[in-house]
């Protein structure tokens, strides 16, 4: 037993590490224009207090956001009007969700918890930053910084999520 354990400690050893002191996405890179299920990882709470809402800013209009519903959560979705309508399935959206919200728990300390978005992301390739503000019972952390150019993640304190959206693959068309 203990062989087994030091292997799968040792293998362990080889694994990216994401720190918990984040909130960040589960997966960091997409396809543009593609639909994108964006998870978003909260390790902690804000100094030991619980986590009791957590908002997500969109860097953009999209054309089409779902958040997934949470028990013991209650979701809000904000939207506003575009001045450039959106192109949706063929047909003008003009209004799109900027914020969702999470409000509920509350979420320990000691535990994590995911908070998911279903979205149709933009077509033009880039890095995208969602600012996410995390309330707890006492304290909040603003997870809203984004890096200088020539900075790196570990540069800022306060972090937003990041997003790398990659060129769509060229598709031959039928």
């Amino acid at each position: 037993m203990n062989r087994y354990l030091n292997c799968l400690a040792f293998a362990l050893l080889g694994l990216p590490v994401v720190t918990a002191a984040h909130v960040v996405l589960e997966q960091q890179t997409a396809p543009a224009g593609s639909y994108y299920k964006g998870t978003f990882r909260v390790g902690h709470g804000c100094e030991g207090s619980p986590t009791t809402a957590i908002t997500i800013r969109l860097p953009e209009p999209m054309a089409s956001v779902k958040p997934m519903v949470k028990p013991g959560w209650t979701v809000t979705v904000r939207t506003e009007k575009l001045a450039q309508p959106l192109m949706h399935h063929g047909k003008p959206v003009g209004e799109a969700v900027v914020e969702v919200s999470w409000t509920g728990g509350p979420l320990a300390d000691a535990h994590y918890d995911e908070f998911a978005l279903m979205m149709k992301l933009p077509d033009a390739p880039g890095r995208r930053w969602f600012k996410v503000m995390q309330l707890c019972e006492r304290g909040a952390n603003d997870w809203s910084q984004i890096p200088a150019e020539g900075q790196g993640m570990r540069d800022v304190k306060m972090p937003a999520a990041v997003l790398d959206l990659l060129p769509a693959e060229s598709r031959p068309h039928h």
